[in-house]
């Protein structure tokens, strides 16, 4: 509670090859903080997620909002942006989102056709974990965190890059992008294009994965753009 005012719960939504795993060095901070979290699993990542596709992780992360009593501030990391702002169009309860170094697209943007790359090899419709994934994601990350983060890592569903949404709910939804300034998976130049249709950015001196590299200042950052939400 702040003054009287029930706190909205943060729901937490994973990008590519992660799951909710990813998220828990960062939730011991906010609920010592007294924030209510919640991470959910998107149904695209895993060895068995060729058949599925972004449009299955919105109505996941639908069903994970219809769930929660109260507000909600949605946390999106990397690719999970895309199923949140669909999702979000349809929920009743989202008070705020925040991308974190996420894909922030529009309606009938890919993630693929944003970054006007091709579609990568794929094999039975799974994109394997990336070479070199420390230093992708974890460059920032003390090393025992990066390796237990790296031994989690799955496949990825190749139609989860190529399924554009058919709704932003950043469009009705207030919005805050967070730019990770030392990402080396999502240049700092790219999120600047999306963080642009933010309302208002924030900008932290960490690689892909402050929940891992920066848990204690993410949580602050997260709460401070939580308690705004609330105003």
């Amino acid at each position: 509670m702040t003054d009287g005012v029930l706190r909205p719960t943060l729901l937490l939504v994973h990008g590519a090859w992660h799951g909710a795993w990813c998220w828990e060095k960062l939730t011991p901070a906010l609920e010592a903080d007294g924030w209510r979290t919640r991470a959910i699993d998107l149904p695209s990542t895993g060895p068995r997620a060729g058949t599925v596709g972004m449009h299955d992780d919105a109505r996941a992360t639908l069903r994970a909002l219809e769930s929660i009593d109260g507000p909600v501030v949605v946390v999106a990391h990397s690719y999970g942006g895309i199923p949140v702002g669909q999702a979000v169009a349809k929920a009743r309860n989202v008070s705020h989102i925040v991308f974190l170094a996420a894909f922030q697209l529009d309606a009938g943007e890919s993630l693929l056709g944003f970054l006007d790359e091709p579609e990568p090899p794929a094999q039975d419709g799974l994109h394997a974990v990336p070479d070199n994934p420390v230093a992708l994601f974890y460059g920032d990350v003390p090393a025992a965190d990066a390796e237990w983060a790296v031994e989690r890592l799955t496949p990825q569903s190749a139609r989860s890059n190529s399924d554009a949404p058919t709704a932003a709910g950043w469009h009705t939804v207030p919005s805050t992008y967070i730019l990770c300034e030392e990402d080396q998976a999502l240049p700092p130049e790219t999120q600047q294009v999306m963080a642009a249709r933010s309302g208002v950015v924030h900008r932290i001196a960490t690689g892909h994965s402050p929940f891992l590299s920066k848990p204690a200042e993410l949580a602050e950052l997260l709460a401070r753009i939580a308690l705004a939400s609330d105003g």
